[in-house]
């Protein structure tokens, strides 16, 4: 590969920082057919998150920092740094975040979201 091709492989933050603080940003249609679509959340604020929704495709979280109440086909559990939770396809689920807040990689196994809102 030349250099003009990694560079293409490479996708840098919409705000220009060049470091992971403070970084929320939703990404689709990701390069080098990787196949999936990803949502970075960082949030210092306590109750915020999606309502009820589903996918046709599994979602998978990596919880980096706090934690967050996650609602799971109707079961409650709790999510905490250092935990991966996997959602299966047509599953529906929502999380609210904990009382420190919230840092997580949402990894959405589909090239863009589709999402069913059910709330």
């Amino acid at each position: 590969m030349t250099e003009l091709d990694l560079q293409s492989l490479v996708v840098n933050r919409a705000d220009g920082r060049d470091d992971g603080e403070d970084w929320t940003e939703n990404y689709e249609e990701l390069p080098g057919g990787a196949g999936i679509s990803i949502i970075l959340e960082a949030t210092t604020q306590a109750g915020v998150g999606p309502r009820l929704h589903m996918h046709p495709y599994a979602e998978t979280f990596i919880i980096r920092r706090g934690s967050a109440t996650f609602t799971v086909d109707g079961t409650e559990l709790v999510g905490r740094a250092g935990q991966v939770l996997v959602v299966p396809a047509d599953t529906p689920h929502k999380f609210s975040t904990g009382p420190d807040g919230y840092e997580a990689v949402h990894i959405h196994a589909n090239s863009s979201f589709e999402t069913t809102w059910l709330e």
